[in-house]
């Protein structure tokens, strides 16, 4: 097993794990992994090991509004919905 990475060094990377992002966001694996399965979160997979990256800035900042929607007690439908129309263009 690898060791983590610092809090410094994740802040000063362009791209992150999803553990990374779990420790970013202090949301849980299992919900940061149903967003990706869900396409709320954007990825690449890098290499022949598959190993996901997520753009750290853009990640965060995705989650924040995500979690937004959750406290506004939007659906995961809804979320859906309005995530595909705000970020239709990119």
């Amino acid at each position: 097993m690898s060791r983590q990475r610092s809090m410094e060094a994740i802040m000063a990377s362009e791209y992150v794990t999803i553990g990374e992002l779990v420790r970013l966001t202090e949301t849980r694996y299992s919900t940061l992994k149903f967003y990706t399965e869900e396409g709320f979160i954007p990825f690449v997979q890098e290499g022949s090991n598959l190993t996901r990256r997520y753009p750290r800035e853009k990640t965060v900042e995705r989650i924040a509004y995500i979690k937004g929607l959750r406290d506004q007690k939007k659906t995961i439908p809804q979320i859906k919905e309005i995530l595909q129309e705000k970020y239709k263009n990119l």
